[in-house]
């Protein structure tokens, strides 16, 4: 029969035990509120960008991990287009990475349905994880859609029993599941986006975005203090390509002058159709005689051959382009007026040089 003393004692470890297990749901109840929060902010994140980061900073301050990376496959440049069209680029991303083919990239891909979870191993993972040599342990978290892999999320740990075969993937599939489909909603968002800042004919950007980027350019460059010049190219005597060959040839020229145009920008700047034979290039960080010099480029790129189309036909271009120039003080307060002002001098200056003769460059008066 139990004594006194061990019914106490049985009563003791039980309360402990019971301690114990509460203190262990509290736990879990926890981490599943954070990890909650945490897919959360990815399927909320708006837009490429900061779904990018949330990936990327987020989750290694979350899970407190020593590196996190993202791959995605991206042969067609279809998302570092989005994210350059938002004004981001991966160079800012430290731990994102595009490739050409998953396969090419890594062996890993070959097999990668589920979530991978192991030693790091310099040989098989240094490309996972270009920066950081110093992890004992990983995982790998495959991307899908609709059963095609398109990338991973990469964990890397310095604790080499954080990530073992040992630990269950649940919530790892799970994660990868919700970063997936997050990723597929924010490439989504951003081509809708784009679709209504895109020109169709050319590809470039219109008239709309234009209007919205002109005013963060120049606050951009008030706080930098810096100047924005502004190069406005219109094509002379268009008007005679449509009237003698018909809309669709001149369609096919706007694009190859485009393209032209487009090879001479540089990747800071923006250029955008402005309408109809009409182009508009902003330069940030840049004086006039650096605009003068690049709009002297593409007048003479344009002009260079003639622009073939149809069947065996061509046509000389050439273009007259207006420049005028920003520099906005901390005084200015009121930015749109500021880039009316800009876009109309840069007009006054395309129309002074259509009216000295065409082909050639005026610099509005200050």
């Amino acid at each position: 029969m139990a004594t006194r003393e061990d019914l106490q004692a049985e009563l003791i470890e039980t309360r402990r035990q019971l301690a114990q297990l509460t203190e262990e749901v509290a736990r879990n109840t926890r981490i599943l509120k954070a990890s909650q929060q945490r897919e959360l902010e990815l399927l909320q994140a708006a837009d490429l960008t900061a779904l990018f980061r949330r990936m990327l900073l987020g989750l290694a301050d979350s899970y407190q991990l020593a590196a996190v990376t993202l791959v995605l496959c991206d042969p067609d440049h279809d998302v570092r287009h989005l994210l350059m069209a938002s004004g981001s680029g991966s160079q800012v991303m430290p731990g994102l990475q595009f490739v050409e083919s998953l396969s090419g990239f890594a062996p890993q891909y070959v097999a990668l349905s589920k979530p991978w979870l192991g030693p790091y191993r310099s040989s098989d993972h240094q490309l996972l994880f270009p920066q950081h040599a110093d992890l004992a342990s990983i995982a790998i978290l495959p991307l899908t859609h609709k059963g095609t892999l398109f990338g991973s999320i990469n964990f890397g740990s310095q604790d080499g029993s954080r990530f073992t075969a040992q630990h269950a993937t649940d919530f790892f599939s799970h994660l990868a599941a919700i970063a997936s489909f997050a990723l597929e909603n924010a490439v989504n968002r951003a081509r809708l986006m784009r679709s209504g800042f895109t020109d169709v004919l050319t590809g470039w950007h219109n008239r709309r975005y234009l209007q919205v980027r002109l005013t963060e350019e120049l606050a951009r460059a008030r706080r930098e203090q810096s100047s924005l010049v502004c190069l406005m190219l219109d094509l002379d005597h268009f008007k005679g390509v449509n009237d003698t060959y018909g809309h669709a040839a001149g369609d096919e020229v706007l694009r190859e002058v485009a393209h032209r145009v487009e090879c001479q920008v540089r990747a800071s700047d923006l250029a955008a159709r402005y309408g109809g034979e009409e182009f508009v290039i902003l330069m940030p960080h840049t004086d006039v005689g650096s605009g003068k010099r690049l709009a002297e480029r593409i007048r003479q790129a344009v002009s260079s051959s003639p622009v073939r189309f149809g069947n065996h036909q061509e046509v000389w271009i050439t273009a007259s382009i207006g420049i005028a120039a920003a520099l906005p003080g901390a005084d200015d307060k009121d930015l749109k007026t500021l880039g009316d002002s800009l876009m109309a001098r840069a007009d006054v200056a395309l129309y002074q040089a259509k009216g000295a003769g065409r082909n050639r460059i005026e610099i509005a008066s200050v």
